[in-house]
């Protein structure tokens, strides 16, 4: 069994430490003084290097006890595979991206709530992976979209960043609405939200039940960006601090899948229509992501949409995984996702940090475009090589993190020898070719010899936690890529959560 005092500490954690941080950041402001601030930023980098910690002695007191799922005396929570996924990846891009924004939010007003509010979503993230029933998960769901708003709407001087938190915000309350539906059809029907006692019930659910669970696929598909409702998605990336970015495309989509899974895994069963269905929403995310993003002349809200694509490539692992039984369908899923984590994270703090020294510095917070990048490499050498390492690997080229996630997901689809399935593997295969049409360009502009305007005038000194961050994340994608073994403990006990439930 999992000791239970770790386990409490890693949940309450960061919300313990929300507000102190806050506290210290503001008492800093107040006073005019700098140690405050430098206090509550140590702080908030602490919490998270000891949350990973406390992560790493769950796991260990988890396996002395079961080697996969493991219940503890917290009601309705409990430490299993798909929880530590989301957790792993949360933690290790949190801290990454808590230390690039120290030097980048530094001149923001406001900073200290920057941090506090980073940890409340962080804690929430945590909570839901680890829910065990619908209430719970709705509630750690609506606390991650409620911190989330403010962070998006950071800038919230700027009507362009205050539209897009105001979309964020409605977006997420429909979404959130939909899922209490669901979650009060399913109690209706079966007079329980526990996932256990659904998933042994799953047969009995009825019209009632099985129409609350498709109001919570289309309420948790608000936040995992399922088209049609992905709209909130561009203007979110492109408008949030470059941190928040990284955040969102990186674990709150992410989280809004995990949250759809652990319905599907539960009641799922009782038809297997699901599995294709998620097939479907996988292709059209991929292609309808992958098309908008082709048109942006803007980075980050190019980013923005490929990270639709990237939701698709995720989904179609999981619906082979649903459909044929396969274990390495879903582990490719799971893979892909803690990939896409780690190369959109890589990939949004690279193009923050050239936005920080080519116009954050001097007071201009207008988006970056596509042509500002020419001939970064000239002066940026390192940042370039990052976000080329970013680009490349989330257009899947070897041997990169992202090529070794597409390649299990693509290898599972051709397992199945199933005609239908060939077919869809052809297509999703295409369209990461077709990726690379708006990857590659970028890639080309950093390293062109012609200087861009706001290069050229641009100080070449970057902050040295700036390129930190982004190089941990770098040799991240590049280790994935060339060992993706390390992963496999993981992985194979999400796959284990996902199919083991699904299919018993």
């Amino acid at each position: 069994m999992t000791d239970q005092p770790l386990f409490l500490s890693l949940l309450l954690l960061p919300f313990l430490a929300a507000p102190l941080i806050y506290l210290l950041g503001r008492l800093s402001v107040r006073k005019g003084q700098v140690l405050g601030m430098n206090v509550a930023r140590a702080l908030t980098l602490a919490v998270l290097l000891a949350e990973i910690v406390l992560l790493v002695l769950t796991v260990r007191s988890a396996m002395g006890g079961s080697s996969v799922q493991i219940l503890v005396g917290l009601q309705a929570l409990r430490f299993d595979g798909i929880g530590l996924i989301l957790t792993a990846l949360v933690l290790v891009l949190g801290a990454c991206v808590t230390l690039f924004s120290f030097p980048y939010m530094s001149k923001e007003k406001g900073e200290e709530k920057f941090y506090a509010l980073l940890m409340m979503t962080i804690g929430s993230i945590i909570g839901l992976g680890f829910s065990y029933d619908l209430f719970n998960l709705w509630i750690w769901f609506e606390a991650m979209a409620l911190s989330t708003y403010f962070l998006v709407a950071f800038y919230n001087e700027q009507s362009a960043s205050l539209e897009a938190g105001i979309k964020y915000l409605v977006q997420s309350s429909i979404g959130s609405a939909l899922v209490l539906f669901g979650i009060a059809a399913i109690f209706a029907a079966q007079g329980t939200v526990s996932l256990d006692d659904i998933w042994i019930q799953a047969g009995q659910l009825g019209t009632l039940g099985s129409l609350g669970m498709v109001l919570m696929i289309i309420g948790f598909g608000v936040k995992a960006a399922f088209v049609p409702m992905h709209t909130w998605l561009p203007d979110a990336h492109s408008q949030a601090p470059s941190g928040i970015s990284a955040m969102l495309s990186g674990v709150v989509i992410e989280a809004g899948l995990i949250a759809m899974l652990k319905v599907i895994s539960m009641t799922g069963k009782m038809n297997g229509n699901w599995a294709y269905i998620l097939i479907i929403f996988a292709c059209v995310n991929i292609l309808v992501g992958n098309l908008m993003a082709l048109r942006q002349t803007e980075v980050k809200r190019m980013l923005a949409y490929s990270s639709l694509a990237h939701v698709g490539y995720m989904v179609f692992g999981f619906g082979i995984g649903f459909a044929f039984g396969s274990a390495n369908g879903a582990e490719g899923g799971f893979f892909h996702m803690l990939t896409h984590g780690l190369m959109k994270g890589l990939a949004f703090l690279s193009v923050g940090a050239l936005l920080y020294a080519l116009k954050l510095v001097k007071g201009d917070h207008s988006s970056l475009k596509l042509d500002d990048l020419n001939g970064a490499s000239r002066k940026f050498p390192l940042i370039a090589i990052c976000l080329s390492v970013g680009l490349l690997a989330l257009g899947g080229l070897p041997p990169f993190a992202g090529f070794m996630s597409k390649w299990m997901i693509l290898v599972a689809g051709v397992e199945t020898k199933n005609t239908l399935m060939l077919i869809a593997v052809v297509f999703v295969g295409l369209n990461s070719v077709l990726s690379l049409g708006y990857y590659a360009p970028i890639v080309n502009r950093l390293f062109k010899r012609e200087q861009s305007e706001v290069v050229a005038a641009a100080d070449a000194r970057m902050p040295w936690m700036m390129s930190l961050s982004i190089v941990v994340l770098t040799l991240a994608v590049i280790l994935f890529g060339v060992w993706p073994m390390l992963t496999d403990f993981m992985l194979f006990n999400g796959q284990y959560f996902l199919l083991g439930y699904y299919f018993n």
